[in-house]
This record gives C-alpha cells, sequence and structure tokens, in this order.
C-alpha cells in the first residue's frame, strides 16, 4: 500500500519542475514510509512513496516498461491486487517476462496487454495512474468499491493527482478554496461519487477509468452494481457465501510482512478473524494477531447507550479464549484523545475537519498506530453492515420509507448550527434532497420488482455507494497515516455483486439483522458472538471528553477571528454548552462540539478560503 502523485502538463517539460513533483510526492511519505521515487520524461511527472508489502526488495516505483532501450509506459501504483499470481502465469503465456514476484509489475505489463481493460481483469483494492508514452495520455484507475482514494485537478494543459488532495495542494498554482460544493459535502453527510472538498478538485469514482490526453478528459465506467435475477436457494446462498469468505480471507492474508486482524468482538471483525486464524494455521502452524480497543478511563460501568448494549471487551476475551489468537487489547484514554498533536494529525491525514464521528476518528489514529509498532497489514470487518444489512437503518419501518438518506435519522448533523445567511447559500436542504434522488435514479432494479424488495434494494444501493465511501474513506486516511495498510476482505466485488442481488426476505430469512452473514459463520465463532446485536465502533464514555470540549467551544466563542465565526451560529453553539453534562455522554450535542472544534483547527491550519460569500465576523 502506497502514496501516489503526478502531474501531466502538454505545454511543459516537467524536468525543470522536478522540486515541484518531489514536493507533492512527498506529502504521501506517512502512505509510503519504506522508499520513495520521482519518473519525469516531458510533459509527464509521477511520483510514488512505497510501503513495502509484496517482494520488499522488487517492485520499486515509479516502474518503467522499456522495449529497445525506451521507456513506453511508466506505473505509480498504490494497492494490492490479490490474482496478481493467476495474471502474471497468464502474462507469461503470452510472452511477458518479469523481473520481480510484485503485483506492480503485474498491473504494468497487463495494461502493456490489455489497455485499460486491464483494470476489469484485477481483483483487490488498488489505485493508479500509468503514463503511456507511445500515446502520451495517461490513465487514471481506482478499485470498484473506491477502497482506495485517487484524487485528481484538471488543469489547462493536463492534469494535477494524487492519493489524497494534500498532494495536489502542495503544487505552487492550486489555492486552498473551498466553494459551495465543497462546504456542501462538508456540513452534510451526503457524499457525491467523483465530488472532493476542494474546488476544482475531484475524485476519481470507484470502477472508473480516466483518460487524460491533449484531447482533454474522458471517463470510462468498468464497473457497477447490477441487478439481476437471484435463482440459488437459501441453503446455496449461505453456503456460497461462506465458501466465498473463505477464499477471500485465505487471498489477502498474503503478504512479505507481519499481518494481524481487527477483533471487536462483533460478528464482522470475529468471523474475519476466525477465518484469517484458519488459515495462518494450516499455513504455517501460527495464530493470527488480534487486536481489539478499549478506553481506561470511563467513568464506572458500562452504561446501555442508543447503540451500545453491552461492551466489547467481553466478546472479545470470550472468542480469544477459545480460538487462541495472539491477541492485544489497546488501552486509550481522553488525555490521548484529546491531545493537540494526535488531532492535529488526524485533520492532517483527512485533509479537512471532521463533521460527524466525534472521537472515532483520533480513536482509529490512535489504534492504528500502536497496531502499526507490531504489524505492517491488518484485515478488517469493514463493510459487513453494508453488504449485509446490519444497521438500524435497514430495520426501522419510518426510516426505511423516509424520502431520505435513511442514516441521517441517526447520525449527527452540523446543518442546525450554520448560519441561516450561510445555509440559504449552500441551499443544504434542497442539496440533500438532490442528492437523494439522484442515487436513488441510479439504481439498478430488476423488471417488475415491487414493493419492499424493491425499496430495500434501493436502501442497499444507498448505502453501499453513498454511506460506505464515508467509512472506507476514514479508515484509509487513519491506517495510512502511520504507514499500515488495512484489507477489507467484505469489500470484495464478487461477493458484494452477490448478496446485493439477494433477495431481502433471504437477508433476513431469521427475522434479524445479517442473517445470511451470521448463517455464514454457524460454527466458527463463540455462539454469544454469533448471536450478538449490532454494535457501533466503541465510543470512550468518560465525561472529562465532552467538559474539554465544552472549554474548548467556549474559548472559541471568545476567539473574533475564529474562522469557524464564518459559518456557525454564535447562537446555537452556546445552545449546546448551556445544555447539562450527563454523566456518561455519548448524544449528538457532544459529536457536534467535536466536529465544529474540527472543522475551524483544518480552516486555520489549511489557510482555507471560502469561494462563496460568508457573513464577516463582528466583534462583540
Amino acid at each position: 500500500m502506497c502514496g501516489i502523485a503526478g502531474w501531466i502538463d502538454y505545454g511543459r517539460n516537467l524536468e525543470v519542475e522536478r522540486s515541484t513533483v518531489e514536493r507533492m510526492t512527498e506529502t504521501m511519505s506517512l502512505r509510503g514510509p519504506d522508499a520513495g521515487g520521482v519518473w519525469i520524461s516531458g510533459p509527464a511527472a509521477l511520483g510514488h512513496r512505497r510501503l513495502a508489502v509484496i517482494d520488499l526488495q522488487g517492485g520499486k516505483q515509479p516502474m518503467e516498461a522499456i522495449e529497445n532501450n525506451e521507456t513506453i509506459a511508466c506505473l505509480t501504483y498504490s494497492g494490492e491486487v490479490y490474482n496478481f499470481a493467476e495474471l502474471r502465469e497468464e502474462l507469461r503465456s503470452y510472452g511477458h517476462r518479469f523481473r520481480s514476484r510484485s503485483d506492480t509489475e503485474v498491473v504494468l505489463r497487463g495494461y502493456l496487454e490489455w489497455g485499460d481493460k486491464v483494470a476489469e481483469r484485477l481483483v483487490g483494492i488498488f489505485a493508479f495512474a500509468i503514463w503511456d508514452a507511445r500515446k502520451r495520455c495517461l490513465f487514471l484507475v481506482r478499485d470498484r468499491l473506491g477502497v482506495k482514494p485517487l484524487f485528481y485537478q484538471p488543469t489547462d494543459a493536463g492534469v494535477l493527482f494524487g492519493s489524497e488532495p494534500k498532494a495536489i495542494l502542495a503544487h505552487p498554482e492550486v489555492p486552498v478554496r473551498v466553494g459551495i460544493k465543497g462546504l456542501q459535502r462538508l456540513l452534510t453527510t451526503t457524499p457525491v461519487p467523483g465530488e472532493a472538498m476542494y474546488e476544482d478538485m475531484y475524485e476519481v469514482p470507484p470502477g472508473y477509468v480516466i483518460r487524460v490526453s491533449t484531447e482533454g478528459l474522458t471517463k470510462r465506467r468498468y464497473w457497477a452494481l447490477e441487478a439481476w435475477e437471484h435463482k440459488d436457494s437459501l441453503r446455496v446462498t449461505i453456503q456460497k457465501i461462506r465458501t466465498r469468505l473463505h477464499e477471500v480471507v485465505e487471498q489477502q492474508t498474503v503478504c512479505d510482512v507481519p499481518l494481524c486482524s481487527l477483533l471487536s468482538g462483533g460478528l464482522d471483525s470475529s468471523l474475519v478473524t476466525a477465518l484469517a486464524n484458519r488459515t495462518l494455521l494450516s499455513r504455517s502452524k501460527a495464530s493470527v494477531r488480534s487486536f481489539s480497543v478499549d478506553f481506561s478511563d470511563n467513568a464506572g460501568p458500562f452504561v446501555q447507550d442508543f447503540g451500545r448494549d453491552k461492551p466489547d471487551t467481553p466478546f472479545v476475551r470470550e472468542f480469544v479464549a477459545q480460538l487462541k489468537t495472539n491477541h492485544t487489547e489497546v488501552m486509550l484514554n481522553s488525555e490521548r484523545l484529546q491531545d493537540e498533536n494526535t488531532r492535529r494529525a488526524v485533520m492532517r491525514a483527512l485533509d479537512c475537519g471532521w463533521p460527524a464521528g466525534g472521537d472515532m476518528f483520533p480513536s482509529l489514529y490512535l489504534l492504528f498506530e500502536e497496531i502499526r509498532k507490531d504489524s505492517t497489514v491488518a484485515l478488517s470487518g469493514e463493510s459487513a453492515d453494508e453488504v449485509f444489512g446490519g444497521y438500524r437503518w435497514f430495520h426501522e419501518p419510518a426510516m426505511v420509507q423516509a424520502e431520505d438518506f435513511p442514516w441521517n435519522a441517526m447520525l449527527p448533523q452540523l446543518t442546525p448550527l450554520v448560519c441561516e445567511d450561510v445555509a440559504q447559500e449552500l441551499r443544504l436542504h434542497e442539496y440533500q434532497k438532490d442528492c437523494y434522488s439522484q442515487a436513488i435514479r441510479d439504481t439498478p432494479c430488476l423488471e417488475g420488482e415491487t414493493g419492499l424488495e424493491k425499496r430495500m434494494r434501493e436502501i442497499c444501493y444507498l448505502n453501499l455507494t453513498r454511506f460506505l465511501p464515508i467509512l472506507l474513506d476514514r479508515k484509509d486516511r487513519m491506517s495510512m497515516a502511520v504507514g499500515l495498510e488495512v484489507r477489507v476482505p467484505f469489500c470484495d466485488h464478487e461477493l458484494v455483486e452477490y448478496v446485493f442481488n439477494t433477495p431481502w426476505s433471504m437477508k433476513t430469512f431469521d427475522g434479524r439483522e445479517k442473517s445470511l452473514l451470521r448463517a455464514a459463520g454457524s460454527g466458527l465463532l463463540p455462539d454469544s458472538i454469533l448471536q450478538r446485536r449490532k454494535s457501533p465502533y466503541p465510543s470512550t464514555q468518560d465525561p472529562g471528553y465532552e467538559r474539554a470540549l465544552r472549554t474548548k467551544l467556549s474559548m472559541l466563542l471568545g476567539d473574533n477571528s475564529a474562522p469557524i465565526r464564518a459559518l456557525f451560529d454564535k447562537t446555537a453553539l452556546r445552545g449546546l454548552l448551556e445544555k447539562p453534562l450527563t454523566e456518561v455522554s455519548l448524544g449528538s450535542e457532544r459529536s457536534q462540539m467535536d466536529g465544529v472544534l474540527a472543522v475551524n483547527e483544518w480552516m486555520q491550519e489549511y489557510d482555507v478560503r471560502m469561494a462563496v460569500p460568508v457573513p464577516v465576523p463582528v466583534p462583540e
């Protein structure tokens, strides 16, 4: 897993711009701490920072394909292709010769054989750029589910690109500006595929190839969810899911560096960890390393809230006692979560504040930081809820039938805090409504499909294409900020396609959430975990965490130079502070405070310029 950057300019010889290309590439050093390189030829410059996972000595990048002493193509690549061994054998049968064992060289040689249609043949998580010197064009490619990020910004003479916005923002001709679309994205939980936070910047949408040439920029979609009739019986469906999960985990445990698994004691992570443990025991007679997280300063016994009825740790310990994984419990506290260096590291990793999610962002960052001391690759249960229907909003009739993204009824929102004139300028309600309507129009459905089955297909599609990207982005940025590669078996596109097309009645055949996954995991897990109710990622229950937020927000309200005062209504912010602090505060108000502070920290650190009219704060 790595970080990439680059610049194509058909009007310049970029060799004279090497320092700029190196600066762009260096912004990716946390994603790739092991090595770095820059390749420049005429109008093309590619940069790479490497996190070595496969073939530690080979696979250096940018990687060239040379014929008759001339470079015909050059690749800068981030990700993992899990079927690279099979593709390498196929390419060898066509006459290709390989100098390394890396999947990088397979991708490059695959492009020489199949052109940009190599994307359809790759199984994995990836984002890469290939410069074809023969055609003088660049190809930007992103994996099907969008697990690995890839941003770009068109210019008058070409394009800038990078794994994260910071690579593009490092270019001296790119201002740090956020326009109407960026603010709409920032202040809502409504990502639009292909849109980015910064003005004139975009993301390569999941499942797309973008071609850049002297004729301009074109897009080709090589993968999308499709609707087809599911003909398998329940028994066959469960068996196919179980078999595919075994295959996927077996693929994703292949690496040349220490590997571990994230373990929460819930169904998703426990099943991935159990399958990884079984695979490694059969392969090397060694148990898998596993890691969990908890908080050392929670006030008293666990208190049930709207999302959690029981703490994770007892389930984790029961799992470890039964399966004998090599386990570590990572203990965090409010002091570390609130540490200014931690929050700044999170903000720099995201290239913005985090409007929702509260302490999950610093918590994940610190967890991954501890894991990185031991492991370079981790397996995660991320995305099982989106694929199999795990969230409450899949099952609450009012949320299902609402003409809105269902998670908006549960997740904390910053929109109620926005200044009235800014809200009018941004049209936030209309924006969310338009985004929802477009997503519904995009949903593939079977001919004649009606009623609950049609609606639940829409809900599943919304989660996979509009909500999952939020979580994948959070996971990627927090893990890569410490040089840790996190793999997501439940994002295997074949598994996603298959489960997406199983009827909702089958997905809930036992009257519960994630019925198919629970059945597929039968016999592999302790029964208590197999029957455990969905529980989200844990959050500290220490009241001291909110007290610290309140102190910071109070100071912020007294700072007339705070950039956040141009966006948020001071009366609404004071209203947050006037609400009583509960004994264990996990409500939306706490997340709102966290979000406001994080956005302010980002605007100050990045010196963000708003490309829309905003009110000038008036000294009180």
